[in-house]
């Protein structure tokens, strides 16, 4: 890449990066602790199942829209990009509504089989699956998973990476799987409050009419709400 390109993407990673830095202070709180206890409660788990909300990772309200739309859709499968905190909220939501699979891709292999682990002494299991990353589909920058066997009745996509650091719009990939989602199925991306990502659900809005997006600024991440209509 030449010198000029390369002090053009550092510029533009710079800018991000000083918009995002109010996010990313809010980020480090997690929700507050009685709306956690109430969905641990509701997903009839013990208080101590999750580990410390905040930072990275999902706030309890994404975790809430996860359990509303199980409940509601009863998807019988559910992909969730970047495995962890939601893997365990995803697994038991299908265990008590409706039954369905998850199937969740991270490209860290030692956190995969570490989720795995987890998740079978809280009584659940998923289909982990390790998925390096590596360039991304169409004309989205940054890098993305190498996914296999994707299935192609996908009734809620749970989108939680990768990680923007890679790229602030790093997530907009995601709509590869689009073609993937079954009728009346639902996309959850998280962190939707981020200034990539608010670009990437500007661009998918103009790309997928068929999809009805709705962007949930409760909570301390944001959520987007994609619902397939047609």
């Amino acid at each position: 890449m030449p010198c000029r390109a390369r002090r053009a993407n550092g510029s533009r990673s710079f800018a991000f990066g000083a918009i995002q830095w109010p996010w990313l202070l809010r980020s480090l709180w997690g929700g507050r602790n009685a709306d956690k206890s109430a969905l641990l409660h509701r997903l009839g788990l013990a208080d101590d199942a999750l580990p410390h909300l905040g930072s990275w990772k999902a706030d309890t309200r994404f975790l809430t829209h996860i359990v509303d739309a199980i409940e509601q859709l009863r998807p019988a499968t559910v992909v969730e990009l970047g495995c962890g905190a939601s893997s365990l909220v995803i697994a038991k939501a299908l265990s008590l509504f409706g039954g369905g699979r998850l199937i969740s891709y991270d490209q860290h292999q030692e956190f995969v089989a570490a989720t795995a682990h987890w998740l079978a002494s809280q009584g659940v299991t998923a289909d982990l699956r390790h998925a390096p990353l590596g360039l991304p589909p169409g004309d989205w920058p940054g890098l993305w998973y190498q996914l296999a066997d994707l299935p192609t009745d996908i009734g809620l996509l749970v989108i939680d990476g990768p990680p923007w650091a890679l790229h602030p719009l790093v997530r907009g990939a995601a709509e590869s799987l689009f073609p993937r989602l079954a009728n009346g199925a639902t996309i959850l991306l998280d962190d939707a409050a981020r200034p990539g990502e608010r670009l990437v659900a500007r661009r998918w809005q103009k790309r997928w009419p068929q999809i009805d997006f709705a962007y949930d600024r409760s909570g301390t991440k944001g959520t987007l709400i994609g619902r397939v209509t047609g």
